[in-house]
């Protein structure tokens, strides 16, 4: 079976979050770690190459610091590691990670891709499913149990209140929910291993693509700490007095009535 695994480098759950007087993240001395959701999708991939043979080769989009990503996951089991890197993609948007990545994962002839259900540092939870679209393969997210026989697939995903059964013909795109596996740590011999796998960097012009195809459709023009959150108010005085404090407030201050 030929696994493809999307990962992304992301700050560290623990980091603390600094900003430029430019209203610009700062990344100086903050630790990056694999995107948690992307680790179980990693692991996930890796155990389907346990049981039915093949290889997983894992893709990711970023500078030159993501071989670092990158090699943690080939410590982890996969395979071969793609990385796309270029100054053009530094802006990048969900839709232009989406058209790079299936630039570069459509010549792969993967039988499943995977990939968290979301990144932990944007949220956005758009690239999995606008590369299935980009594919033309169909995609469930939110996967927390996934079961093949080679050819078709079922999957368990998370939906609003409880969980729902889909099977779907391969390829197809699965995201990753935490609870799906326990990912293993990287051992010493896989670290070594990982040292003499295989790891590409490609450009935008190596994949066929332009600059000029893959603009960004928006911008985020600048970054904000949220407001320090400011302790309770106690309105003293009789039930009714405070009752009748309590909604001038909310209405007059809060601006919620």
């Amino acid at each position: 079976m030929n696994i493809v695994v999307c990962i992304k480098q992301t700050f560290d759950t623990e980091a603390k979050i600094v900003l430029t007087k430019e209203g610009k993240i700062d990344s100086n001395g903050v630790n990056l770690i694999i995107n948690p959701y992307d680790e179980f999708a990693l692991e996930e991939g890796i155990q389907l190459k346990e049981k039915f043979g093949g290889e997983v080769t894992v893709v990711s989009m970023g500078t030159s610091r993501a071989q670092e990503a990158l090699r943690t996951a080939l410590a982890m089991g996969a395979d071969k590691a793609v990385l796309i890197s270029d100054p053009a993609l530094e802006q990048a948007d969900e839709w232009m990670v989406a058209e790079a990545l299936a630039k570069a994962v459509e010549p792969l002839k993967a039988d499943i891709i995977l990939a968290g259900r979301v990144a932990i540092d944007d949220g956005s939870a758009q690239v999995a499913v606008r590369l299935a679209e980009k594919l033309g393969i169909p995609s469930v997210s939110s996967v927390l149990k996934l079961e093949s026989d080679g050819s078709t697939a079922t999957a368990t995903h998370e939906i609003d209140g409880g969980s729902e059964v889909i099977e779907v013909g391969l390829p197809a795109v699965f995201t990753a929910q935490k609870g799906l596996n326990e990912p293993r740590y990287p051992s010493v011999a896989g670290i070594m291993k990982a040292k003499k796998k295989e790891l590409n960097t490609f450009a935008l012009s190596d994949l066929g693509l332009l600059s000029s195809q893959v603009s960004a459709r928006f911008s985020i023009e600048k970054y904000a700490l949220p407001l320090p959150r400011q302790g309770g108010r106690k309105i003293p005085g009789a039930a009714v007095e405070a009752a009748r404090e309590l909604a001038r407030l909310l209405r007059e201050e809060a601006k919620v009535l």
